[in-house]
Formats: C-alpha cells, sequence, structure tokens
C-alpha cells in the first residue's frame, strides 16, 4: 500500500509547488499548463506520460491545443502520496525544460 500524506506533509510539499492547487476535499493538486502551441504542449505530455509510466503513476489531463490541465492524485490510498509530488515537481521541470527551448 502506498502511504497517504499527512496534512503537514502536503502542507510542507505546497510549500515548494506555488503553482499547484490544493484540493483537500478530493484529496489531489491541479495546475493548468500553457504554452505557445499545440506542438509544445504535446511534447510536454509526451515527456511526462514516459516519467510517469516508468513511475507506474499517471496524471489525469486534459488537453486542448495549448493548454495542459494536470491532476494528480493517488487511487490507491484515497489522497495524496509521495508518487504526486514527485510527479508535480517533474512536471514543473519539464515545463521549465519547455520554456527555456524557446
Amino acid at each position: 500500500m502506498i502511504p497517504k500524506l499527512e496534512a503537514a506533509e502536503v502542507s510542507e510539499a505546497l510549500a515548494t509547488l506555488p503553482d499547484w492547487t490544493h484540493d483537500p476535499v478530493r484529496g489531489a493538486i491541479r495546475r493548468d499548463f500553457r504554452f505557445a502551441d499545440f506542438n509544445e504542449a504535446f511534447g510536454f505530455m509526451t515527456r511526462l506520460a514516459l516519467a510517469a509510466e516508468r513511475a507506474d503513476h499517471h496524471p489525469e489531463w486534459f488537453n486542448v491545443y495549448n493548454r495542459v490541465e494536470v491532476t494528480l492524485t493517488t487511487h490507491d490510498c484515497q489522497g495524496l502520496s509521495q508518487r504526486d509530488i514527485d510527479l508535480a515537481r517533474l512536471a514543473d521541470r519539464a515545463f521549465d525544460a519547455t520554456k527555456g527551448a524557446r
């Protein structure tokens, strides 16, 4: 079983993820990413999908043109786990790398 983060752990982690919004009712975090165009958005999704597959932890996401909405939660523990925090950090790094490529 994957351990669910305690409230203090969630607060501490979210302090390092300022662009993510916490949904305590759902036990999830979410962020909207915006890109220059569809190619950048899809490239971001591809990088994140490959990393998520390696981690065996998959995001909920929605894409329209240059926008990608990502929601992270761990269904196995019915809330947030370290896996969500790690994937959020990876998503932030992938987004920063995309912006740097412009």
